[in-house]
């Protein structure tokens, strides 16, 4: 899956530079797909690569977090 979404970005960002060096009559497309294969593509699959094993209730703001937050800050100051 890394490799993928590397050669996906690659890609992309290839298409964006070609389209912006290159002078030709399809060079604004090329850097439009290139924005888009980043946006719609790259980017949901890294976001699925980095939190697909993670529990989303350990990043939001509960009662039980905060207060393991200010516990932890309390004996950082001591």
């Amino acid at each position: 899956m890394k490799y993928l979404i590397l050669f996906l970005f690659l890609a992309s960002f290839g298409s964006i530079l070609t389209g912006y060096f290159v002078e030709s009559e399809y060079s604004q497309k090329l850097i439009g797909f290139g924005v888009m294969g980043l946006f719609f593509i790259v980017f949901p699959l890294f976001s699925y690569y980095r939190w697909k094993d993670k529990d989303v209730k350990d990043y939001m703001l509960t009662k039980e977090n905060l207060d393991k937050m200010r516990e932890n800050q309390k004996e950082k100051k001591i």
